[in-house]
């Protein structure tokens, strides 16, 4: 029973030590049970084993390939949110920070600390409908410029995954169907996973979801929900047109489909585009957390959804365990109220379209996709790299990305690109990074592959 295990093992002691390199590809599975004596059902646990432990990676029709990863490493997940070693430069995460964030947050926490205040908010557990004041407080943040969101709908949780995930669990039930667009967040897919759900990635263009492909894909089996990121869309920071917004509501309206709004990066945007729901009155759920208008380590989320609807997505809330800290959402009233998040808001869209200019500078003449305020960007790759050999040089180098398959919602639909997060390092690091980066594309795989030594970054030594 174990052998799957012990082959395994010195697969994993072979990438440890060298004999198998980044991005170098293993033997499908029929032939390495050739090789190795055992029958193709062992091997393909072998190969599962392996990728359980983070150390391989599969791609539909390619193959499967060694990552730039340790063998004590934690088995992660394709969009990784866990620590980089201490040497990698991480542009997988992407929670921004500006100067004079602390000084800004500190009053508020200052005040919070009083016996008397913390003795409050300490007392009880947020309940999943918060207080009315807090209500009140995010309705007017998450609507505007739209005054018209129902407080009575405002559900708290204690981040945004959380939000999307009770959000999903209200509507869909095991068996049935959630529209995508074909590049997505990748927690919807295991949130659907754990729900029994399928994805259904909808046809886009370069403006977004296509109406006539949501149509078809509803009507050839009911859609339960949408999940879609129309204000700046993650990974490609993509911003749907007035037009378009309108002709998604239309048929979205005509065939009463649920949609989950992610709004959590649309904070950025300088456009004064009311959020999608405000189009689809007792179908929208916009979702949305504080964690990166303010910072990851004292955030709330919420979700404003129609009124009749707000008791079962709390439900959802105290099932999942999801509920927003007392102290969390008081801070983030306090926050909201007194002007922090504004002003945080504005450094941080200042500090963003700096980074995207560096990026610009440092990667010239790259197909990068992307918008002047977003934190992130969208690199299609040049042939021959391919996604993930491309992520494992990068790691190999000291640089951790996301592999555009992390976003994909289909084997057919896996783009040889990377999505870069530039807003959780030192402008000199990232500057340095991006360096690195360019550096490895004009080098080419063939360099990678037969070990070539690299050439130092620039600013680097």
């Amino acid at each position: 029973m174990d052998d799957y295990r012990r082959i395994a093992d010195r697969i994993a002691a072979d990438i440890a030590r060298g004999r198998l390199r980044t991005g170098q590809r293993l033997p499908p599975q029929r032939a390495f049970a050739r090789r190795h004596g055992i029958a193709a059902s062992t091997a393909e646990r072998v190969y599962g084993e392996l990728a359980r432990r983070g150390l391989v990676v599969g791609e539909v029709g390619r193959g499967t390939f060694v990552r730039a990863t340790t063998p004590d490493a934690q088995p992660g997940h394709a969009l990784t949110e866990a620590s980089c070693e201490p040497a990698t430069v991480n542009l997988e995460l992407n929670y921004p920070c500006v100067e004079g964030q602390s000084e800004l947050l500190a009053p508020v926490l200052a005040e919070l600390l009083r016996p008397d205040a913390l003795f409050e908010a300490l007392r009880l557990p947020a309940p999943a409908a918060g207080t009315g004041v807090a209500r009140e407080v995010f309705a007017g943040l998450l609507g505007a410029p739209d005054p018209a969101l129902d407080p009575d709908g405002i559900v708290f949780t204690g981040n945004a995954r959380q939000a999307i995930a009770a959000t999903l669990a209200s509507l869909v039930r095991p068996g049935d169907r959630i529209g995508v667009e074909p590049l997505t967040y990748p927690l919807v897919r295991e949130v659907a996973a754990r729900l029994g759900g399928t994805l259904v990635p909808l046809a886009a263009d370069d403006r977004g979801p296509l109406p006539a492909s949501l149509a078809t894909a509803h009507r050839s089996a009911p859609l339960a929900a949408l999940y879609l990121q129309p204000t700046l869309h993650n990974p490609t920071s993509r911003t749907l047109d007035a037009g378009r917004r309108a002709e998604l509501a239309d048929v979205i309206s005509d065939l009463g489909i649920p949609v989950v709004e992610d709004r959590v990066w649309s904070f950025l945007h300088e456009g004064d585009e009311p959020p999608f729901t405000s189009l689809l009155p007792g179908l929208g759920h916009l979702v949305d957390s504080l964690s990166k208008r303010i910072a990851p380590g004292l955030t709330v989320g919420c979700a404003a959804v129609p009124p009749a609807r707000s008791g079962e997505v709390a439900r959802a809330v105290r099932s999942g365990g999801w509920s927003a800290g007392s102290l969390a959402l008081e801070a983030a009233v306090r926050w909201i109220t007194d002007g922090t998040v504004d002003r945080l808001t504005a450094a941080k869209r200042a500090d963003a379209r700096h980074r995207q200019l560096l990026a610009a500078d440092a990667l010239s003449g790259v197909p990068l996709l992307s918008a002047p305020t977003s934190y992130f960007t969208w690199w299609s790759l040049p042939a021959p790299w391919r996604a993930d050999t491309f992520t494992a040089a990068a790691r190999a180098r000291g640089v951790a990305v996301t592999p555009g398959t992390a976003f994909a919602t289909a084997p057919s639909h896996t783009p040889d690109a990377v999505r870069l997060g530039l807003g959780s390092v030192p402008e000199g690091e990232l500057v340095r990074a991006l360096g690195v980066l360019a550096e490895i594309v004009a080098e080419g795989p063939g360099a990678v592959a037969t070990g070539v030594p690299a050439r130092a970054g620039r600013g680097s030594g």
